[in-house]
This record gives C-alpha cells, sequence and structure tokens, in this order.
C-alpha cells in the first residue's frame, strides 16, 4: 500500500481561532472548507475539561483488572479481533497501549498509566458525558457546518499515554463511519494542550476534497481494513494541529489525518465525538452499528 507520507514531521503549525459564542461565522466556514479542519481555541472552560477528566478517572478506577486485556492499535489493527471491541461500539470498554506490557504480556503500569482510550458509547451510556456532548453549542456548530439531521455515533476518552502513547496513523473517519454521500464529523477537544512533543494531531491541509481510500467494515463476521485506493496521499502541506486545552478542532470525515507517539512526560489526554448526517444512508456493513432499541440520536 502506497499511501503513506513521511511520518509525523510538519510543515507548519495549522491557523487557530477563537471559539465564537454559538454557530460558526462565514469566515470560519470558509476556513473549514478550505482546510478541512478548525482549531477553535477556548471552546470548554477549563472546570468542564477537568469535570472530563475525572469522570475518566473514576471509570477507569472500575476496570476490572483481572479481564484480559484488549490492545488498541492501528499499526496492526489488532483489536478489531477482539469481542469486546466488538461490544464496545454499543458500550463502554477500555483498550491498552501496546508498550503497557512486557514480552510475556503482563502489564508494567497502572490501568491510569496504561489505558490507551475508552470507547464508545459515552455519549449515551454515562451521565457526564452525555452532558457534555448534547450542549447546545456543539449542536450549532453542527447545524452550520451542514449536518440535516446530526446523529451522535462514536465517543472516545483519548489518554495518549506519557512515554508510551501509541501512534496513529494516517487515516480518514470516514473509513470507519461510512455514509453515502459522506458525512462523519468529528468533534475533538483537548482536555489537556495538545503540543508536538506529546503528539498532536496532523493534517494533510486541504486533502478532504479528495477520495475515501479504506473502508474498516464488516466482512462476513470478520472486521476488516480495505484499500479502495492505494495512491499516495495527495502532495498537500502537513500541518500540526496543536491545541490548547479547551480547544474544539472540527475534523471533515474524508480529512486525512494522524498522530505522532508521546515520547513526553506528558499525557494529551482529549475527548473525540463522532458524527454523521441522518439524512445520508449510513453503511450496514460499518463495524460500529445502533444497539438494539438504542438507536442513533442528535443532540436531543
Amino acid at each position: 500500500m502506497a499511501m503513506t507520507v513521511s511520518p509525523f514531521v510538519p510543515d507548519g503549525p495549522a491557523r487557530r481561532f477563537t471559539a465564537p459564542a454559538g454557530g460558526l461565522p462565514a469566515a470560519l466556514r470558509a476556513a473549514y472548507a478550505e482546510d478541512g479542519f478548525l482549531i477553535l481555541e477556548g471552546f470548554a472552560e477549563p472546570w468542564r475539561c477537568d469535570l472530563l477528566r475525572e469522570r475518566a478517572a473514576e471509570l477507569i478506577a472500575g476496570c476490572d483488572p483481572a479481564r484480559p486485556a484488549t490492545i488498541f492499535s492501528t499499526r496492526d489493527q489488532s483489536h478489531a479481533r477482539s469481542a469486546e471491541f466488538r461490544a464496545s461500539g454499543s458500550g463502554i470498554a477500555f483498550f491498552f497501549e501496546e508498550d503497557a506490557f512486557d514480552a510475556a504480556g503482563r502489564l508494567m503500569r497502572p490501568a491510569p498509566l496504561a489505558i490507551n482510550k475508552i470507547g464508545h458509547a459515552l455519549h449515551d451510556l454515562d451521565p457526564v458525558f452525555a452532558a457534555f456532548s448534547r450542549e447546545p453549542r456543539l449542536a450549532a456548530i453542527a447545524a452550520a457546518l451542514g449536518l440535516e439531521t446530526p446523529l451522535l455515533v462514536q465517543s472516545m476518552y483519548l489518554c495518549k499515554q506519557p512515554l508510551i502513547g501509541a501512534e496513529v496513523g494516517w487515516h480518514q473517519d470516514a473509513a470507519y463511519l461510512h455514509t453515502d454521500p459522506p458525512s462523519a464529523t468529528g468533534f475533538w477537544i483537548a482536555l489537556e494542550d495538545a503540543t508536538l512533543a506529546n503528539g498532536c494531531m496532523l493534517a494533510l491541509a486541504g486533502a478532504h476534497r479528495g477520495a475515501l481510500r479504506q473502508r474498516f467494515r464488516d466482512r462476513g463476521g470478520e472486521l476488516v481494513l480495505e484499500t479502495l485506493d492505494p495512491a499516495p496521499w495527495p502532495d498537500r502541506p502537513v500541518l500540526a494541529l496543536e491545541a490548547p486545552k479547551g480547544s474544539l478542532v472540527l475534523l471533515h470525515g474524508l480529512l486525512p489525518h494522524a498522530s505522532g507517539p508521546n515520547r513526553s512526560a506528558r499525557s494529551r489526554h482529549a475527548y473525540a465525538l463522532h458524527v454523521i448526517d441522518g439524512a445520508a444512508r449510513y453503511s450496514s456493513d460499518n463495524w460500529l452499528q445502533p444497539a438494539p432499541g438504542r438507536p442513533f440520536r442528535g443532540f436531543r
């Protein structure tokens, strides 16, 4: 597969804006249309970021250490073979960093310093994350981006642990949440400062105007990552999406983005919410499907 670009070496920083009180003014909508992303500083107050971090710590404290650990890896997609991963689309599951284990498979760190992420239905099942996920300002932004009937389908608490935080390879969110036409949109909130040192996101600015390159889907009961187009990613600037604590980063579903490993002594906690347009057709072979009796719903 020849889709790679120089890994995690940015050409420069991304432009950032102050979060508006509601919706998105025309200038910000134009910047999003041009770049495929938008960084809005000061969206969430520090105390609200801390509230989400505290709630995540409570959830992790309740994680059963005796259960077999599922490692989350975008390098080899090994988590796709896990029953826990399959069930996490309609639940709350814990996934570990690969480097938190020794060669014999023993966990070398306490869970709070070993968890890669928590997913994928925090927005529905946890009251603290649900309240944050469905706040009116997010709904106003979704409407400003043209989502006719926004539906919340996936949420993740991302830890990016110090020293062992794994890289996330170049990908498009629409590969995992496929709709026709494409509508997946990421709402990514920095709960701590996200910098190059601790593995901030990188993006190929403007490359969201290209085609979908991969599909992660259910093929006969097996979750597989299929290549649709192996051509190299377009020659676009690689920009570092450095985001101070409280920033909201909007990501177009076709935007190629990644993040480098965290080898610093500082974590990079974030909360990510993915939204689709209910007016589009949600593919029946997507890995994540609505839970029985609990259909995808919007901001209300």
